[in-house]
């Protein structure tokens, strides 16, 4: 579908994008690469972050033997907890400061590779941990130089996180997650094994799945690079630059894989197709979200899950409550983008074509309503919990969501309209329940 002048100059608007990605190297069996290629960076002194459980499984056996076999002196980190907070961030500096290391390595999800991401910062630029976090809830000081080799060895098709420069992490005595976004914490190379996949839950599957479509659907539809202000420096134009045309390639094409595979992945853990596919479809939204940015559906989901009760959902840990980050986002995504579909429902109907939803012959006015209808359908159809209702909250919580998420003015700043904390409230409000 066309969409119009999307990217028309604008006065005062940028002209230019910028394309980053790390170096990135997929197929089934590519983790028995990790050794060579991390010797390649001349290290010598590895830390390799995981966590308990995936340790006691054979693809840990297969990237500490291969570390070893090119010669490396390997230190084991495995206390990442499924949901980093900062005193989690801070162990891990911690670790990778008495351990000396001259390189990094991290295998499991996202809370894994951000783990790893945030010890090789704080242990390579050493300050306040506050320095680095994000403004408002901190100073958002840039980082001042590259870091340490970082290889990263996705265990789950979702975060992204081991092509971007983005760590998020649970600030507890704010109850809201926030994070550290720099160029310099994109990993150096990431090594994208569809193998680690195969025993993953339908469940884990399922919020993961929901995070990569999240990711492309929000790039897809953020604010174009060119409505944002040119930076004073080149080298000052942030990470979410806003939807662009090298995005647009992997969003559409992460959306048009997960409309096909995604249900397949979660309904049957031996159809390899169909997780492979899933999550090739990750590593497509996460460039494309890296260069171009996400928005309200994320910026929401940091105080869905930061305020959490009791919500212990099954295929996770049952030691203490958790959203799990693609669930926390996808239960506002159907009241989001009916909200966001006026301001350009060409992309909306797209989006939901490329979904696999037969959009022919709608109007441009049932964007939104067509869009949030093909989600809410998928989320039934993975077993997704109905919006925030499902995962614990009530009317009572909508102001405290909205006071959460309205910290996240990174993301926020991204969306096609304006954010203010009523319209929040409304979003909350819209996302109670969907069936």
């Amino acid at each position: 579908m066309a969409c119009g002048h999307f990217y028309a100059a604008q006065a005062g608007g940028d002209e230019a994008f910028t394309v980053d990605a790390s170096r990135v190297t997929f197929g089934r069996g590519c983790l028995a690469e990790v050794g060579d290629r991390v010797a390649s960076h001349g290290t010598r002194r590895v830390g390799l972050f995981t966590d308990r459980r995936i340790r006691q499984l054979a693809i840990f056996e297969t990237v500490s033997a291969s570390l070893r076999k090119a010669g490396l002196d390997v230190v084991v980190f495995d206390d990442v907890r499924v949901e980093p907070t900062d005193g989690s961030f801070r162990e891990a500096v911690r670790f990778a400061n008495e351990a000396k290391l001259d390189g990094y390595v991290s295998l499991g999800g996202g809370s894994v590779i951000d783990t790893c991401k945030a010890a090789n910062l704080y242990s390579s630029h050493p300050a306040e941990f506050d320095d680095y976090v994000n403004a408002p809830v901190g100073a958002g000081r840039a980082v001042p130089g590259a870091l340490k080799p970082h290889l990263a060895c996705p265990t789950t098709s979702g975060t992204g996180s081991e092509v971007t420069g983005i760590a998020i992490f649970d600030y507890v005595s704010l109850h809201a997650k926030t994070g550290i976004a720099s160029v310099m914490l994109r990993p150096t190379e990431a090594l994208v094994d569809p193998d680690c996949t195969d025993s993953l839950p339908s469940e884990v599957v399922a919020a993961s799945g929901m995070d990569v479509l999240c990711h492309a659907l929000e790039s897809y539809t953020a604010r174009p690079f060119v409505s944002r202000a040119k930076p004073g420096r080149p080298t000052a134009r942030p990470m979410s630059q806003g939807a662009n045309p090298w995005s647009d390639l992997g969003c559409r094409e992460a959306l048009r894989l997960l409309g096909k595979y995604l249900r397949r992945a979660v309904e049957d853990a031996t159809d390899r197709e169909a997780r492979e596919q899933t999550m090739w479809a990750a590593t497509l939204a996460g460039i494309a979200f890296g260069n171009a940015g996400v928005h309200v559906p994320h910026a929401m989901a940091y105080a869905v899950a930061g305020n959490v009760k009791t919500f212990r959902p099954s295929g996770y840990p049952q030691d203490e409550p958790i959203v799990p980050h693609g669930m926390a986002v996808v239960v506002n995504a159907p009241s989001v983008f009916r909200f966001t579909a006026p301001r350009n429902p060409a992309r909306h109907l797209e989006a939901a074509a490329l979904l696999g939803r037969d959009v022919s012959g709608t109007s441009s006015a049932d964007a939104g309503e067509v869009l949030g209808k093909t989600l809410s359908t998928l989320m039934q159809k993975t077993h997704i919990p109905n919006g925030i209702g499902g995962v614990g909250y009530g009317d009572a919580d909508l102001q405290a969501l909205a006071e959460g998420t309205f910290l996240q003015q990174r993301l926020l700043q991204n969306a096609p309209a304006e954010i203010t904390k009523p319209v929040l409230v409304d979003l909350f409000r819209g996302a109670m329940t969907y069936w």
